[in-house]
C-alpha cells in the first residue's frame, strides 16, 4: 500500500489545457466518490486550485491506482488520455509526502509563500472528510502537511512581501501602468481571490473600486468593506466602458467577458487604454480580446513571470523552507513507522508475557516454599530477562518499519509467534 499523488500544475502544461482539468467545488463531491470508488484506491483527496489539480490517494496497487486516476481525469475533462498524459507528474511514498509538504509550504505556487494555499489544502482535506473518502493514512498526512505550512511561515520570512496571488495581481497591474493612483478599477468576483484584490486595491491609491458579482449581496458586502461601489452583473458592460482596469477571478466555468461583448465598448472609450488582469482558472475573459485596440490582457502566465522576477530577493527564505520540508518529511516518516510497528510490537510483548505467565504458573508448586518476597523477586527476574530478550527485536522492528527488510522481519515474527492478524 502506497501514498501517491498524480496531478498537473501551472508549470507542467499549457493554460488552455490545464483549465479543462480543474475541478470546482460544485463538482468536487462527485469527483471524490468517483476516484474513491475505483478498484485500486482506498482513500482520496482532490486539491484543485488556480495553480494545480492533484489527486492524493492511498493505492492498493501503484500501477492500478495510476490507471484509475488517469482514467478519472480523462473522463472528467472529456479528453483522451493521450492529450494530457505527457503533462502528468506522479510521486509516491516519500516523494508524494515531500510534494504535499512543499505545496503546503508555498514553494510550488505561482507566488512563492502565498497565503491562500494553506486554506486551499485545508478545504480539500475537509471536503474529503465530509465525503468520507479519506481515512487514517491521509488524515495523518494532511494534518502534518498543514503543520509544515504553518511552520514554514512562522520560522522563515517566506510570507513577507507579496505573499498571495490576489496581491500579486494588483502589484502586477500597478507595474504595468506605472501606478494605480487615480485609476478606476472594476473587480469581477467577490470570492476569496476577488476579496483579496479588492482589499489590496483599497490601499493602492485608486480613485474608485467597483465590485461585480453574480450574487448581489456579496457584491454589496465586499464593496462596503473597501469603501467601493457594488455593480450588478447586468451593468458590467456599462462599467467596462468607464473603468481603467478590470481585475477578475470568478469561479465561473465559462467565459464571463466575450470578445463580442467588449468590442463595441472599445469605441465608446475613445482610445482610453483598458488593462485586464484575469487570474481565474478557467479564464473569465476571452483570450482574443487582446487583439482589440487599446486593450491589454494579462493572465496567470504573466502573473507567474511577474512573481518569479521577485523570487531572487527571497531565495534565502526559500532555502530555509526547503530545509523545513525535509525535516518534517523525516519526522512524519519516523512517526508513521513507529505507529505502523506499534500493534505488532504490542502483540509480540503480549505473546511473550503469556508464555512467561504460563511457565510461572506451571512451576508455582515448586516455588511454594519461597517467601512472598522471594517469589516476587523470581517474578521480577523473569520479567527483566524477557524485557532484555525482546529489546533488540523491538528496536529493530520500529527502526525498519516501512522498509522491505522491516516487512521481512515483521513477517518472520508473525510466523514464529503465531501473530496471524497483525
Amino acid at each position: 500500500m502506497s501514498v501517491v499523488v498524480i496531478g498537473l500544475n501551472h508549470r507542467s502544461m499549457p493554460l488552455e489545457l490545464f483549465e479543462r482539468l480543474t475541478i470546482d467545488d460544485s463538482r468536487l463531491p462527485k469527483a471524490l466518490h468517483e476516484i474513491n470508488g475505483r478498484e485500486h484506491v482506498s482513500e482520496a483527496v482532490v486539491l484543485s486550485t488556480c495553480n494545480r489539480t492533484e489527486v492524493y490517494a492511498v493505492a492498493e496497487r501503484f500501477h492500478g491506482a495510476y490507471q484509475d486516476i488517469r482514467s478519472f481525469l480523462a473522463e472528467m475533462a472529456l479528453l483522451a488520455p493521450e492529450e494530457f498524459i505527457d503533462h502528468l507528474y506522479v510521486h509516491y511514498d516519500r516523494e508524494a509526502i515531500r510534494h504535499l509538504f512543499t505545496v503546503t509550504a508555498g514553494l510550488d505556487s505561482a507566488v512563492p509563500g502565498e497565503a491562500e494555499i494553506l486554506g486551499q489544502v485545508r478545504h480539500a482535506w475537509e471536503q474529503a472528510k465530509v465525503e468520507a473518502t479519506t481515512g487514517p493514512v491521509l488524515n495523518l498526512l494532511f494534518r502534518h502537511a498543514l503543520e509544515t505550512g504553518k511552520r514554514a511561515r512562522t520560522d522563515t520570512g517566506i510570507a513577507r512581501g507579496t505573499a498571495s496571488v490576489s496581491y500579486a495581481a494588483v502589484e502586477m497591474a500597478a507595474e504595468q501602468l506605472g501606478s494605480l493612483d487615480a485609476k478606476r478599477v472594476l473587480v469581477l468576483g467577490a470570492g476569496d481571490m476577488g476579496e483579496g484584490m479588492a482589499v489590496a486595491l483599497a490601499s493602492a491609491g485608486v480613485a474608485e473600486i467597483r465590485v461585480v458579482n453574480r450574487t448581489w449581496a456579496k457584491a454589496v458586502d465586499l464593496a462596503e468593506r473597501v469603501d467601493g461601489t457594488p455593480v450588478r452583473l447586468a451593468d458590467l458592460p456599462a462599467s467596462l466602458a468607464e473603468v481603467d482596469v478590470l481585475l477578475t477571478s470568478t469561479g465561473a466555468t465559462s467565459i464571463m467577458v466575450e470578445h463580442a461583448d467588449l468590442e463595441p465598448l472599445v469605441a465608446e472609450r475613445s482610445g482610453r487604454p483598458l488593462l485586464i488582469v484575469d487570474i481565474a482558472v478557467p479564464r473569465d475573459v476571452d483570450p482574443s480580446v487582446s487583439d482589440l485596440p487599446d486593450v491589454t490582457l494579462l493572465d496567470m502566465h504573466d502573473l507567474r513571470r511577474f512573481a518569479q522576477a521577485g523570487l531572487a530577493d527571497r531565495r534565502r527564505e526559500v532555502n530555509a523552507v526547503e530545509r523545513i520540508v525535509v525535516d518534517e518529511v523525516d519526522r512524519f516518516l519516523e512517526a508513521s513507522s513507529a505507529r505502523a510497528a506499534a500493534p505488532l510490537v504490542a502483540a509480540l510483548h503480549a505473546r511473550a508475557e503469556a508464555l512467561r505467565s504460563a511457565e510461572m504458573e506451571r512451576f508455582r508448586s515448586r516455588l511454594a516454599d519461597l517467601s512472598p518476597r522471594e517469589q516476587a523477586a523470581v517474578d521480577a527476574l523473569t520479567r527483566g530477562i524477557l524485557a532484555k530478550v525482546l529489546h533488540e527485536p523491538t528496536v529493530k522492528l520500529k527502526d525498519l518499519a516501512g522498509t522491505p527488510k522491516g516487512e521481512r522481519l515483521a513477517e518472520a515474527l508473525r510466523d514464529l509467534y503465531t501473530l496471524e492478524d497483525l
